[in-house]
């Protein structure tokens, strides 16, 4: 949870997200503002009057990110303020506590992104999970596929009210191509009836090529086959729609799919993760280093890998306790975090207190340069303990190129031996097969 909402104050930073909630409640405003601020990262501007919403409307030079609207404004009559936020094209979802059908197609027929009744203890959670939901949509593509334009126009406004990016494909094999064009589509909406194969057909074709993980297909028709949903589920789509369908229904599948795949991701990150570090961990690194190396081979690229220690470790835990240990793991991990972030490298913790680095790109002279750096950098680190001593870190390394195909764990090896050697002498040191060349020259 606490990884969840630094991810979203880091993203409200990078992208200015700013949230207009139109509420005239002052319990419900101010628990909402404390909320989307501190669970979303929003910065929350609250309007309590149509006087006050018509200048925060003015006065906002970069517009808003979404917006919460209450029906029920002072001042604002029959939905008004709605209407001129979404004339203003801020995505809006509706917090209203007077609910009817006559009241649901007022806001369904404005195209918002969602609605949250205000009629149980679960109102506030609701609406917090809406605006998450639909800011996390801003980063998903969509695919529809339907030969008949109104048909597929329809699907696509209701998703871009969703805030979802939308691929189009009028065909079985436009949509194939487009799936190729776009790697990063999560969902396939594809209608039965088409003229090139049909949504059945297309099915099985996706899921030749993408798992259920990685992509989910929903199935969409207006056929009378009552079996035609479960031939879909059985060529391996994630759920299946009849047209007439109610809005609110799709939108809903749509979520539950889309959060599957969420989940999933969730749960390969925390199993590819060192719990203490938040780095990758040692199955992590076995499992994708040696395709990685296979890679830097057939394209006759240099590859290096290195094995990092930290010194007197165990004297360290012994002496001011485990506490203090995991503080250490935790800093340098962190400086090794900042250092590599952003390349190809592959960093992991592997066990106590060692860490394994891949080097994708980089031969053993480069990579023992860049080591020294690390090396250098984390000396530069200064633990406090609890009797306000400042505890010193460095580090030892050992660094092995890759020149050939050999097993992964004889690479680790042969940067073992030069850690080894590095520890000899005197440790706080970096050793390679560069620089042992290079001290036997001289």
């Amino acid at each position: 949870m606490k990884s969840d909402i630094l991810r979203e104050k880091q993203a409200s930073q990078r992208e200015g997200r700013t949230l207009l909630l139109v509420e005239d409640s002052r319990m419900f405003s101010s628990v909402l503002s404390h909320r989307f601020e501190t669970e979303l990262g929003l910065t929350v501007t609250h309007c309590a009057s149509q006087e006050a919403l018509d200048a925060a409307l003015k006065d906002a030079s970069d517009g808003f990110t979404m917006a919460v609207v209450g029906l029920n404004l002072p001042g604002s009559r029959d939905g008004e303020a709605l209407d001129q936020i979404l004339a203003q094209d801020i995505p809006a979802v509706v917090f209203t506590a007077s609910f009817n059908v006559d009241v649901r197609n007022r806001i369904t027929s404005r195209n918002v992104v969602d609605y949250v009744v205000k009629d149980n203890e679960f109102a506030l959670d609701n609406l917090i999970a809406a605006v998450r939901r639909a800011i996390s949509n801003r980063r998903t593509r969509v695919l529809v596929v339907d030969d008949v334009v109104s048909a597929r126009s329809a699907l696509v406004e209701l998703l871009e009210a969703q805030q979802f990016k939308v691929c189009q494909a009028g065909t079985g094999i436009e949509a194939l191509e487009v799936l190729e064009r776009h790697p990063d589509i999560e969902l396939v909406l594809t209608d039965h009836h088409m003229p090139d194969m049909d949504g059945y057909e297309l099915t099985r074709r996706i899921r030749n090529r993408y798992s259920t993980e990685r992509i989910r297909v929903i199935g969409i028709s207006s056929s009378g086959d009552r079996l035609l949903s479960a031939s879909f589920l059985k060529a391996g789509a994630s759920d299946f729609v009849y047209r007439p369908f109610v809005p609110e229904e799709l939108q809903c599948r749509i979520s539950n799919n889309i959060e599957t795949l969420t989940q999933i991701r969730q749960l390969r990150a925390a199993a590819a993760s060192d719990y203490l570090t938040g780095l990758y961990n040692r199955r992590y690194f076995y499992d994708q280093g040696p395709r990685i190396v296979t890679e830097c081979l057939r394209g006759a690229r240099p590859a290096s890998v290195a094995v990092l220690d930290i010194d007197h470790f165990k004297r360290l835990n012994d002496t001011h306790g485990h506490e203090i240990g995991d503080r250490v793991l935790k800093a340098v991990a962190t400086r090794l975090q900042n250092e590599f972030i952003g390349s190809d490298n592959l960093l992991s913790r592997v066990g106590g207190e060692e860490f394994a680095m891949l080097f994708a790109g980089l031969d053993s002279a480069a990579t023992t340069a860049l080591c020294d750096r690390v090396r250098e950098d984390i000396q530069s680190l200064k633990i406090v303990a609890e009797d306000d001593e400042d505890i010193s870190v460095t580090v030892s390394i050992g660094v092995a190129e890759i020149c050939g195909y050999e097993t992964f764990e004889n690479y680790l090896n042969a940067a073992d031996q030069y850690l080894y050697m590095a520890k000899r002498s005197g440790r706080n040191q970096v050793y390679s097969d560069a620089r042992v060349v290079t001290t036997a020259a001289e």
